[in-house]
């Protein structure tokens, strides 16, 4: 199934998500948007996982996010601790209806809703290996700069703005 597909509302669903969890990933990016930290959605890692959602600070630290859109959704995943390995910091993200209790402690909180996002706990810094670094950030380049290709193919007007420019 392709990552991309243009002739939906949401070019980036691939049909995986539920509406809460399409609804959270959108506020925790308008979060990162304003946090100056750009953000690539499901994307592949090299242990064959897919992050719901990747960040990069403006340092080159990893942030990656992982998207819970129910109580059922947080206790039937036991791989959350797999994304370790390829971040500095790892989040949790859900709405109000998914109690922040439930998350573990050793990881950050975002409570989101679909029109921003909010830090309820921050995420404690875990730093990766040099090589995981290198392999994690070269897979966002490469899968981003296909996306925007891909975008601009198909006919997206994607002006580059004032922020980006700085970068």
């Amino acid at each position: 199934m392709p990552i991309i597909n243009l002739h939906k509302e949401h070019p980036l669903d691939d049909g995986r998500q539920s509406e809460k969890a399409l609804m959270v990933r959108h506020g925790v990016q308008r979060l990162f948007l304003r946090l100056g930290i750009p953000v690539l959605s499901e994307l592949p890692l090299a242990d064959g996982r897919r992050a719901d959602l990747v960040g990069i600070g403006r340092k080159g630290e990893v942030i990656i996010v992982e998207i819970k859109s129910s109580i059922g959704d947080l206790k039937a995943d036991h791989k959350w601790q797999d994304y370790r390995a390829h971040c500095d910091r790892l989040y949790f993200a859900s709405h109000a209806e998914v109690p922040m209790e439930l998350f573990p402690e050793s990881c950050g909180f975002i409570l989101a809703d679909g029109f921003d996002g909010y830090i309820m706990r921050d995420a404690p810094e875990h730093r990766m290996s040099a090589a995981t670094r290198k392999s994690v950030m070269l897979r966002f380049s490469r899968v981003a700069a296909r996306r925007l290709t891909k975008a601009e193919l198909d006919g997206f007007d994607l002006a580059v703005d004032s922020d980006e420019k700085s970068d």
